[in-house]
């Protein structure tokens, strides 16, 4: 097994890259407890994770899935690289296109850097097909896709990134105050709270996605 070291996985080829990170994940997890940090959660919740396992020592591998989509949490994770260089934790960080700068200093801390590059974004195909369903308001398919999911063993929590990320593509591209940006808008601000609702409820997260999913359908 993998020992602290910081892996990346960056380009637009996003579903591949989740899928080569997927792979190394899986050996990890068998020992491991896999904390899953999106840009859905708070900056609060990604310092903690950057923060260590705490006095238990329990074993972790720390997934840092998109973050840099948020502002502040690129710069917190960018502060604490030479922590996590150090650390005797994995950590895993996925992320699309980035700047040069931004992919020099990751490169600089990291033990590996794999990079997957699409000439265009296609449609459909494994867990993306979720986000292409919510996008396009498809019921029958965000169900079936989300099925899917759950029989690829997909993490809820890369479920619900996929999500997140495609009701955050959906606003960005949509005309300000337009009915596809007001439902971008309701979706990006539903899926964030979504895993905050699930721990003050004492729910798994998979339980609140279908939850969720099935109060779409509606």
């Amino acid at each position: 097994m993998i020992v602290g070291m910081l892996h990346v996985y960056l380009g637009t080829d996003r579903q591949k890259a989740r899928a080569e990170m997927s792979k190394a994940l899986t050996k990890e997890g068998k020992k491991s407890r896999i904390v899953r940090i999106t840009d859905a959660n708070s900056v609060a919740d990604l310092q903690e994770a950057l923060r260590g396992s705490g006095m238990f020592g329990e074993k972790r591998v720390v997934v840092l899935d998109g973050v840099f989509a948020n502002e502040e949490m690129q710069g917190v994770v960018i502060s604490a690289l030479p922590h996590i260089k150090k650390s005797n934790e994995s950590f895993f960080i996925l992320e699309g296109k980035l700047d040069a700068e931004t992919r020099r200093i990751l490169e600089k801390h990291a033990e590996t850097v794999e990079k997957f590059d699409a000439k265009r974004e296609k449609e459909g195909g494994e867990i993306f097909a979720l986000a292409y369903a919510l996008k396009r308001g498809d019921k029958k398919a965000l169900w079936v896709n989300y099925q899917r999911a759950l029989m690829r063993d997909e993490a809820p929590e890369a479920i619900h990134g996929v999500l997140f990320w495609g009701a955050k593509d959906m606003l960005l591209r949509a005309k300000a105050r337009s009915p596809e940006w007001n439902r971008g808008a309701k979706l990006v601000a539903e899926l964030a709270e979504l895993p905050h609702e699930a721990r003050r409820s004492s729910f798994d997260l998979e339980y609140a996605l279908e939850h969720y999913i099935l109060g779409l359908l509606r």
